[in-house]
């Protein structure tokens, strides 16, 4: 009866419409990295290019090291009593000589090594931490030369002491590939243990370990330094495990007294 009232009057009802459907809001704008900040992506590009720029440093070394690989075969063979290995396979004399090649290259590469790592990091520290941790570069290149020596210091001795338990019947006529797994292996294995007081060192000074906690941890220290030592360590000699294990030890104690001395 209202309707029709309505209409007899001359007037419409009013219509009840719904609401305009409205747009829904905007998913919130990732913030913009900050002046000098770079992105993710910006990350995996530099970390990329640090990578090519490494690996064209261990070419350019391996070049050099495939010139005189001769030269440095020699030397390897010399703690040898025969100073000869034999070879098995036809191409294990090449074999041998890229791999003496490619870890000369490592080798010498490892000054373009280490600043590449130092050009990826330093961004991300304050400036008095960029002092602190530059003069440990150059260290870091003395540390590794000096494992370099200590590996080929204890090289005869591993040697001998392995070559100590042959005779006329287990005669001890070496192959040239194990035997040169077993050198290259030491030689990379002493030089980057080498660099273990800077790691301690650097994560001191983002306050992950101090001195106290190191010295605390002394005894499971020196157990996961016997087992790391003798797990790298190829041939089964006990010349080579202790020779790193009690160099790692003696880079511990002073890496603590190192750190205890800065503050840490």
């Amino acid at each position: 009866m209202a309707d029709a009232d309505a209409v007899t009057d001359g007037t419409a009802p009013a219509r009840v419409t719904d609401p305009a459907p409205q747009d829904p809001a905007p998913a919130p704008a990732s913030p913009a990295p900050e002046p000098g900040e770079m992105s993710l992506v910006d990350h995996l590009v530099e970390l990329r290019n640090r990578l090519i720029k490494s690996v064209i440093a261990i070419a350019l070394g391996s070049v050099v090291g495939f010139i005189f690989w001769e030269q440095i075969r020699n030397v390897l063979l010399d703690p040898l009593p025969t100073k000869t290995v034999q070879v098995l396979g036809p191409g294990d004399a090449f074999a041998i000589a890229l791999r003496i090649s490619v870890v000369s290259g490592i080798i010498l590469a490892m000054p373009v090594l280490l600043w590449q790592i130092w050009a990826f990091v330093s961004p991300g520290l304050t400036d008095a931490e960029k002092r602190i941790v530059r003069p440990w570069i150059p260290l870091a290149l003395s540390f590794f030369a000096l494992g370099v020596v200590i590996a080929y210091i204890v090289l005869p001795a591993a040697v001998g002491f392995l070559l100590g338990f042959t005779d006329d019947r287990l005669v001890g006529n070496l192959a040239a590939g194990p035997y040169f797994d077993f050198v290259t292996t030491i030689f990379l294995a002493f030089g980057l243990v080498m660099e273990f007081p800077i790691v301690l060192f650097g994560l001191s000074r983002v306050g992950i370990v101090s001195s106290q906690r190191l010295a605390s941890g002394r005894r499971i220290a020196l157990l996961g330094i016997a087992i790391f030592a003798t797990a790298i360590t190829p041939g089964g000699d006990i010349i080579s495990p202790l020779a790193l294990g009690g160099t790692m030890y003696l880079l511990f104690e002073g890496t603590i007294l190192f750190i205890r001395r800065s503050g840490k």
